[in-house]
């Protein structure tokens, strides 16, 4: 796991080494083991890396790293697991079969085999690229990775990402040049870097709480797109382009496309074709056993995220049972009960065996950890687990290097409500007119959400049942939503926007677009459930999820590993009918099914919490002094970013407690302390 960065310049006066250097200087934390750039001032190219060491810790794996026919150079952030099967195949091979002959690109020992100078994964790849060309060998990989190649035949430089989006990379145009790297802050060390904050971008921001592929933060700046790669010619990288590349588009010496689809996988003739259940739950054993076991891998200590529920509690399941030691496991508790995993992540470890450590977090962790999320996330960043994220990766590096996650799980198995709620609640309530439908969502807003809440605890009580957790909070979720959809992919919409329409808040006129507004451009999916989980891996994974967990571990120098997102993985379970995924109104069935092979049901089967903190009692509480300083009416209008009237409204409504809207107020403050760091900065 590294940091990358570069840029390509028509302007021979720069002084292009001091300021490639002091680029990747930013992202220490991405790379404290070493550090490496390589110069062609003739071609205007500069490529930068850190890098953290996993495999192959020698000089050897040293980056940037020339090709062995000197053609290529290469910076590259990632793992590729299966790159010892690849240099068997390398090594097995039909040199005929090589895109150039192999006395020019691949050197060979006298008995036929590659000679290597090391064992690291960048070594192969560089060698993977000489023989079989870039698109072909991107397409053999098994892993994630953000790869910046410089041609120097074709004086051209490659851009890619793996295929869900698992390690970041940013590209964009800064005072002429042509710049990219691993977090935005290696593109602001850029000399000239002015770049205005995108009014659509901030829109977006609101709207989902992350700002969504391929947009950034940033006029001119944007995302690579995962399963994509970009190209572009060193002579004509001055003309920026004001809006995000398209897909398979070809732009003035700027082309971007497509390696890798998820869209085809969903639309494969192999969906839906695993019928036996029995099959499937070996078919799934076998696949998530082969990633983990690629996945463990490292000359470092290796770990795993353990929070109780199915998804981490499957990976760490499937490890030990591979392990020849205890495992070690890690997880954040909240001294607030209705917030609190751990008690259950404890008792798990303890039927695993796992070597545990656990670690409650108070208010005072929370405001300890604030002042570093601008940092972090380097551009606004709403999701509020950022927080418990952090602060579970800081304690883990203290014993390992690597640690593996359950991410991936929900998108992959239908484990959101939503999934399920969803469709449950269209079908009872669609034959309403809307004006009916307007009326009761206006009437369940009507009621303070502690009422709801007081009416779960007492049905619980009268029924001996469990109850809703949190009940006024989702009723009002709801109340918003029958007040302004009209189909099932309406309320999807609904449920994954915070502050829906943002245009009364944002001063903007608002005109980007995500892959959430072409619905024509959606895959053909006959079921909403799926289309909802395609949709949430294509935007809410990426963006949200594994953005979160890679600027939070990256930023103590842990790596993180996702088996569930193999790409093997992910096609499998796309093979699988629905019914292997929600049954019985619930979600992730197969893999509970695995899971009771090792944990007992008793242990797993509760409400779903998720990775939350009490962010709505903190925000009233120990975080209100500090939410209402970022807040001050005044200061909005000054800035000039926001409209404080919906924001204040909402403000004082949670802090009387007549709604919770911690996500809509933690949106606006994460922007609000993000641009505060901007302008100290300046």
């Amino acid at each position: 796991m590294c940091g990358i960065a570069g840029f390509v310049t028509q302007n021979a006066n720069k002084p292009m080494r001091p300021i490639v250097e002091h680029m990747v200087s930013t992202i220490v934390h991405r790379g404290p083991d070493d550090s490496g750039v390589w110069v062609d001032k003739s071609a205007g190219v500069s490529l930068g890396h850190r890098r953290l060491s996993i495999v192959d810790l020698s000089l050897a794996g040293h980056q940037p790293m020339e090709s062995v026919s000197n053609r290529y150079v290469m910076v590259f952030n990632g793992e590729i697991y299966n790159h010892l099967l690849l240099r068997e195949e390398l090594s097995s091979a039909d040199t005929s079969d090589f895109s150039v002959s192999h006395d020019t690109c691949v050197s060979f020992t006298s008995s036929g085999s590659v000679d290597w100078k090391g064992h690291s994964d960048t070594e192969t790849l560089l060698s993977c690229f000489e023989a079989w060309g870039f698109e072909a060998t991107l397409n053999k990989t098994v892993g994630m990775f953000a790869i910046a190649l410089w041609d120097k035949q074709e004086r051209k430089l490659y851009l890619a990402r793996d295929r869900l989006g698992e390690k970041p990379l940013y590209y964009g145009w800064v005072d002429g040049a042509f710049v990219f790297g691993s977090e935005l802050k290696v593109l602001k060390a850029y000399p000239g870097f002015n770049n205005a904050i995108s009014r659509n971008a901030l829109a977006l921001y609101l709207q989902y709480n992350y700002v969504p592929t391929p947009h950034s933060i940033y006029e001119n700046i944007y995302k690579l797109e995962s399963g994509c790669y970009l190209s572009v010619t060193a002579t004509s990288v001055v003309t920026p382009l004001s809006v995000a590349p398209e897909v398979d588009g070809e732009y003035d010496g700027l082309a971007l496309n497509r390696w890798w689809s998820l869209g085809e996988a969903v639309e494969s003739d192999s969906k839906h074709i695993i019928k036996n259940e029995d099959d499937a739950i070996k078919g799934l054993d076998t696949r998530l056993r082969e990633s983990i076991r690629l996945q463990s891998i490292a000359d470092v200590p290796l770990g795993a995220f353990l929070s109780g529920g199915i998804d981490s509690s499957a990976i760490v399941a499937l490890m030990q049972s591979e392990a020849i030691s205890p495992v070690k496991t890690f997880t954040i508790g909240f001294s607030e009960s209705e917030h609190n995993e751990a008690i259950y992540a404890k008792e798990v470890a303890r039927h695993l065996g796992t070597e545990h450590t656990e670690l409650y977090l108070s208010s005072n962790d929370a405001l300890d950890v604030i002042p570093r999320l601008p940092d972090l996330y380097d551009e606004p960043f709403a999701d509020s687990s950022q927080i418990p994220t952090f602060l579970v990766s800081q304690m883990a590096k203290q014993h390992v290097t690597v640690a593996l996650s359950g991410d991936g799980g929900d998108e992959l198995f239908g484990g959101y409500n939503r999934y399920f709620w969803s469709k449950k609640i269209w079908n009872k309530l669609s034959w309403m007119p809307w004006s009916l439908r307007r009326l009761l969502g206006t009437f369940i807003l009507s009621q303070p959400v502690e009422r709801w809440d007081l009416l779960s605890n007492y049905a619980c009580k009268l029924f001996s049942s469990a109850g809703v957790v949190q009940l006024g909070d989702k009723a009002h979720k709801l109340g918003a939503r029958l007040e302004t959809v009209s189909n099932i992919d309406d309320l999807y919409m609904s449920l994954v926007s915070q502050w829906g329409k943002p245009q009364p808040v944002v001063n903007c006129n608002y005109t980007a677009r995500t892959i959430l507004d072409c619905r024509e451009a959606w895959p053909n999916i006959d079921s909403d459930e799926e289309r909802m989980m395609y949709l949430d891996s294509m935007t809410y994974l990426p963006d949200d999820i594994l953005c979160k967990v890679d600027r939070a571990a990256m930023g103590v120098s842990l790596e993180t590993r996702v088996p569930f997102l193999d790409h093997r993985v992910v096609e499998y379970a796309w093979q699988l009918p629905l019914s292997m995924k929600i049954k019985n109104g619930q979600g992730k069935w197969l893999l509970r099914q695995l899971l009771y092979k090792h944990v007992p049901k008793a242990l797993i089967e509760r409400p779903k919490q998720g990775f939350s903190i009490p962010l709505a009692e903190w925000l009233r509480g120990p975080l209100r002094d500090w939410a209402e300083a970022l807040l001050d009416e005044q200061r909005l209008r000054d800035e000039g970013y926001f409209d404080p009237t919906p924001i204040l409204y909402k403000w004082n409504e949670h802090l009387a407690g007549r709604g919770n809207w911690q996500h809509h107020l933690w949106s606006v403050l994460m922007f609000q302390a993000w641009l505060e760091k901007q302008n100290t900065n300046l």
